[in-house]
C-alpha cells in the first residue's frame, strides 16, 4: 500500500443531528434507505458552462484520494488535468456528513451556489440529499466508465439505476488493535472487552457502527426490523463500558489520534483507518478484524449538486474514477472497498499484495457472509435513536 499522511476519511465523523432536522435532512441509515414516496421535487438545473468554463471542484473526505507527500499533489487529479485541459480543484471540506449538510443545506435550498460541483455523502445522507432535490441527475450515457461500478452497488434503493451518485468507496467498522500491545488476538467482542483492555480502547460517534456491532454481538440482525428495545439494549452496553472506564471514549474527528499516540491500543474501528495508521507508522502489527458475529458495511457516494454550472466537468471526472486503472490506484492509498470492476486486476501492476486483500476486495459471499448493514431508519426513530446515543455519549 502507498504511504499515505493525515487522518482517513472515516476517521472524521461525529456532530449531532439538531441542525439537519431543521432542513428536513435527519439522518436515515446506511446503505440502503427506503425509496422515497410521493413525488420527487421538481429540479431546475442551472445552465451548464462546461465547455467554456474547464473547471472542476471536488469536495471530499480527508485523506481519500491518493496523495503524493513529496510533489504535495495528488497524482491522479494531475494526470486527469492533462488528460482533459479541466483544472481541478479538490478540497478536504467534509468532516462529517451531519456538519457538512447542514452548512451547505441552507444555499442549496436558495439554488445558491455552494463552489463545488462535486460532493461525498455515505448511503443514509446521500438518500437524503436526493429526496430533498439538492442533486443533479447524471447523463450516464455520457459516462461510459460507470458501467464498471459492482453488480452489488448498481441498484440501491436510495438511487434506483444510479441515475444521482455513483460509489466512491466502501467499507467496514470492526475491531482494529496493535498486537504488540495487546498481546494476542482479538476475534470478538468478548475479547475486546475483557478486563486487560480497560481504559485502553477508544470507540466510534457513528452510533450505525458502533451500535451495530454490539447489537451484532447481542444476536440481532441489523439489516432487519430490529425494535427500539434492541436499540437501547445496544446502546446500553455502550453506556456500560463507558461506565466502567473499558471505554477510554467515543470519539469522531480525533479517535485515530488515541491509536497514534498510545492513549489507546485497540477499538471500534473502520477498516481503512487502520491501514493507513500502519502505512503512517511503518508498524505492521496494527490489525483490524470483522469480529465473529459480524462487521458493519457502508459506502460513500458521489454526486453533482444542485448549484452546479459545471456537471458534465463534474461527469467527466467521476467518469475518470471509474477507469479500473485509475481505480486501483486510489485504492491502493486509501485501502477502503474498490467500487469498480476490473481495478483488481489492475492492482496486480500496482501492488500485487494487494489484489487478494478482503478489506479492498472483498467477494459478494465474503460480504454477505461477514458484514450486516445497518438497516434503513424511519424519520422518526432517527429522531429518537439520536437523542438516546448522544444523551449516552454526552453530546
Amino acid at each position: 500500500m502507498a504511504a499515505t499522511s493525515g487522518l482517513s476519511r472515516r476517521g472524521l465523523l461525529g456532530g449531532g443531528a439538531a441542525g439537519l432536522a431543521a432542513f428536513g435532512l435527519s439522518a436515515c441509515a446506511p446503505p440502503e434507505p427506503p425509496t422515497s414516496t410521493g413525488s420527487a421535487p421538481t429540479l431546475t438545473l442551472p445552465k451548464d458552462v462546461s465547455d467554456t468554463e474547464k473547471v472542476v471542484k471536488f469536495a471530499n473526505w480527508t485523506a481519500y484520494l491518493d496523495y503524493d507527500d513529496k510533489t504535495k499533489t495528488y497524482p491522479t487529479l494531475e494526470d486527469f488535468q492533462k488528460k482533459t485541459g479541466i483544472t481541478a480543484t479538490y478540497s478536504e471540506d467534509i468532516e462529517d456528513n451531519e456538519t457538512y449538510a447542514t452548512k451547505i443545506a441552507p444555499q442549496l435550498q436558495a439554488k445558491q451556489d455552494i463552489d463545488r460541483d462535486i460532493f461525498v455523502f455515505t448511503d443514509w445522507m446521500a438518500n437524503r440529499m436526493i429526496q430533498q432535490g439538492f442533486v443533479q441527475p447524471l447523463e450516464l450515457i455520457r459516462m461510459h466508465n460507470a458501467s464498471n461500478l459492482r453488480p452489488i452497488l448498481q441498484d440501491v434503493s436510495f438511487d434506483p439505476g444510479r441515475t444521482n451518485s455513483l460509489t466512491w468507496q466502501s467499507g467496514f467498522a470492526g475491531i482494529g488493535y496493535h498486537k504488540g500491545k495487546v498481546g494476542r488476538e482479538l476475534k470478538t467482542l468478548d475479547d475486546l472487552f475483557a478486563p486487560d483492555l480497560k481504559g485502553k480502547i477508544t470507540a466510534l460517534l457513528e452510533f450505525r457502527d458502533t451500535v451495530g456491532l454490539i447489537m451484532l454481538w447481542q444476536g440481532v440482525d441489523i439489516s432487519q426490523n430490529f425494535t427500539e428495545a434492541q436499540f437501547q439494549k445496544g446502546v446500553d452496553e455502550v453506556s456500560k463500558q463507558l461506565a466502567s472506564g473499558q471505554i477510554r471514549r467515543i470519539k469522531g474527528n480525533s479517535y485515530l489520534q488515541d491509536l497514534t499516540s498510545g492513549n489507546a491500543i485497540a477499538g471500534i474501528v473502520w477498516s481503512g483507518d487502520i491501514a493507513q495508521l500502519q502505512a503512517n507508522t511503518k508498524d505492521d502489527n496494527w490489525t483490524f478484524v470483522l469480529p465473529e458475529s459480524k462487521g458493519t458495511l457502508w459506502s460513500d457516494n458521489m454526486m453533482v449538486p444542485i448549484t452546479s454550472r459545471h456537471r458534465r466537468n463534474a461527469q467527466r471526472l467521476m467518469d475518470y474514477y471509474y477507469d479500473p486503472v485509475v481505480a486501483a490506484k486510489v485504492a491502493a492509498y486509501v485501502a477502503y472497498i474498490c467500487p469498480v470492476q476490473g481495478a483488481q486486476e489492475q492492482m496486480k501492476k500496482i501492488d500485487p499484495t494487494l489484489v487478494d486483500d478482503p478489506m479492498i476486495f472483498p467477494t459478494e459471499e465474503y460480504l454477505r457472509s461477514r458484514t450486516r448493514s445497518f438497516r434503513a431508519l424511519s424519520p422518526a426513530e432517527d429522531q429518537k435513536f439520536s437523542q438516546i446515543w448522544n444523551q449516552a455519549v454526552g453530546n
